[in-house]
């Protein structure tokens, strides 16, 4: 009987030893799972903040030009010409009246209470600032008015007194240089050009 007991006894310590090993090798996989699932979990938020960088570079550089706070939508009264007061030269925003200047090129100034109405309607305004008699600036007037008038919703006008040659603006936007560079015209102007600026309704 002793000796029966015996047997049944290491026939129980077997099993116990086989199940202890089955838990261990079960606590094993369990712990590799959790491990796969942290690293699979890291390597997503790297990816996430990989492609967010990224974007944030694209975005960065589709941006143009400089952010000029907006002065708001405000129509003037035809009594306010001439009152009306700006963030930025050429002006980016703000008080303007309710009709727009026409789209192309112009011989003469345009008020900033009209140019600003055209930004509004998603347009771009190229302006420069050269003495028209000479050759250098019929130049510089020749080669923006190439480029200008490629587009639908885009103004070319002498802006006198300005610190730059040249400025493009388009609502919050502005960018100002002195040598014609056609690229970075292109680029300001696909930047923003059509993007409507009005209110929303109700607002």
């Amino acid at each position: 009987m002793p000796e029966q007991m015996s047997r049944t006894e290491r026939r129980r310590a077997e099993r116990q030893a086989r199940k202890e090993s089955r838990q261990k090798e079960q606590q094993k996989k369990k712990l590799a799972s959790t491990a796969q699932r942290a690293v699979v979990y890291l390597v997503g938020v790297l990816l996430l903040a990989g492609a967010s960088y990224w974007a944030y570079g694209q975005w960065s550089a589709g941006s143009p030009g400089q952010f000029v706070k907006s002065l708001g939508n405000r129509h003037l009264a035809a009594t306010e010409v001439g009152l009306a007061t700006y963030n930025s030269d050429p002006p980016t925003s703000g008080p303007h009246l309710p009709s727009i200047a026409a789209w192309g090129v112009h011989q003469e100034p345009i008020a900033k209470e009209l140019q600003v109405h055209n930004l509004e309607d998603g347009g771009v305004v190229a302006q420069y600032n050269c003495p028209a008699a000479s050759q250098d600036c019929k130049a510089l007037i020749e080669k923006l008015a190439g480029v200008v008038r490629k587009y639908d919703r885009a103004v070319l006008a002498p802006y006198p007194g300005m610190s730059h040659k040249i400025a493009l603006t388009a609502w919050t936007r502005i960018d100002k240089f002195n040598d014609f560079d056609e690229k970075r015209i292109v680029r300001f102007i696909e930047a923003y050009i059509h993007i409507d600026h009005h209110p929303a309704a109700g607002k």
